[in-house]
């Protein structure tokens, strides 16, 4: 029995703060963990030692400022978790391991208007061809992170009515997919996952407070505050589509008019191009096409960028974040979209805010989400599991890395 303040839970304790270090980094060098803990290289030593004969970490030769160094992460069969993304026209799952590392990876198109039954039926299905690839039973799965287009109302966990994806309001996505399953589930909204992998494998890594705009069928933000997703008192932080830009513009579909999702979500754009460039104009093709000097299409990517650094001028005087992380098929415009971004930010924003702001495209592409989501159950899922599970092991093969 531990007694609190005891030699015993203090070890205990240490034992935590390491592999919690490892857990949310993927892999520290020794000197990187003692910083990181605030414990001395020679406890650091010490428990690394114990970790790695308890099948916990594997430590491997590296080099870190020119000398000799190593470098420890979290054993590759300690466990595995699952990143599941549902969009507005997609399904896509990831495996990884618990030292960052992704094992399979799949995405496949999703109707829109099917059921949530059916969503929940592929992505099972899915879930369940991808662990068998990777060899690994699924008693190795830890858990689960699963990313919807919508606000998750923190009290009950069941999605928001301003989902895109209609006819799932009401659902509480998490409790069906466990279920399902039979692991932990946590869910959050795709932007937020989106910042979160961009915060610790893209655009984001070292920064403490971003914001990262998503703009797909609708525009979100994922918010990072001090190192943390902010999600608000009910979840729904971030909405930052439905901030008003013309209280006479066009209805938006959460019953407001001229809100920013109305001037820069592909639902509302794409009308505008589609009598001269066809009906079945999607946003990828609208950026393609911009790239390529088509007039139309650069003017129409331009006119949101600038839409949206109205959007992101409000979010700089509140919140004054280091920088904002555009993804989405618009990040793919680059400074067609960026600098028109930049050109509202300077207008609107208070000056000192706008000088602090940098403004970038996802380095993750479509993947940030689901990424985010594997990053949501490394950070939610506790140390315990893995210092009782902990037993010798051998080396598994390394696998492609999440960059």
């Amino acid at each position: 029995m531990e007694t609190p303040g005891s030699q015993t839970s203090l070890h205990r304790a240490n034992l935590e703060r390491v592999v919690r270090a490892v857990r949310m980094a993927g892999s520290l060098t020794q000197a990187e963990i003692a910083r990181t803990t605030g414990l001395s290289a020679a406890t650091v030593s010490n428990i690394v030692r114990e970790l790695k004969d308890g099948g916990t970490v594997e430590v491997t030769p590296t080099s870190a400022g020119g000398r000799r160094a190593r470098s420890v992460s979290l054993s590759g069969d300690a466990g595995i978790v699952i990143g599941v993304d549902f969009g507005h026209t997609h399904l896509r799952v990831a495996v990884g391991n618990l030292a960052h590392q992704v094992l399979a990876e799949e995405s496949e198109p999703l109707d829109v208007d099917a059921s949530s039954a059916e969503g929940f039926d592929r992505a099972e299905q899915l879930v369940k061809r991808l662990i068998e690839t990777t060899g690994i039973g699924p008693g190795k799965v830890i858990g689960v992170g699963l990313g919807v287009p919508g606000p998750i109302d923190v009290s009950s966990g069941t999605l928001g009515s301003t989902s895109i994806l209609p006819g799932w309001s009401g659902i509480n996505p998490g409790q069906e997919l466990s279920r399902r399953l039979g692991v932990p589930v946590y869910v959050d909204n795709d932007a937020n996952l989106g910042a979160l992998g961009e915060l610790v494998w893209g655009a984001g890594r070292g920064v403490r407070d971003l914001a990262y705009i998503k703009v797909a069928s609708g525009v979100g933000a994922g918010l990072v505050i001090d190192g943390q997703i902010y999600r608000g008192p009910g979840g729904t932080a971030g909405e930052i589509g439905h901030i008003t830009l013309d209280e006479s513009g066009p209805v938006c579909r959460c019953g407001n008019r001229g809100c920013l999702e109305t001037f820069a979500a592909a639902r509302y754009v794409l009308p505008l191009l589609q009598p001269s460039h066809g009906p079945d104009l999607t946003m990828e093709r609208v950026v393609r096409l911009a790239r390529e000097g088509d007039p139309g299409c650069r003017r129409v990517v331009a006119d949101v960028g600038r839409h949206i650094g109205s959007g992101v001028a409000n979010l700089c005087n509140l919140l004054n974040p280091s920088r904002v992380v555009l993804g989405g098929d618009l990040a793919e415009a680059g400074e067609l979209v960026l600098a028109p971004i930049r050109e509202s930010v300077s207008r609107y924003a208070i000056p000192s805010a706008a000088r602090q702001l940098a403004v970038s495209p996802g380095a993750l592409g479509g993947r940030a989400e689901v990424l985010g989501a594997l990053a949501l159950v490394l950070s939610e899922m506790g140390d315990s599991t893995l210092l009782d599970g902990a037993r010798p092991s051998g080396r598994r093969p390394a696998a492609p890395a999440f960059t």
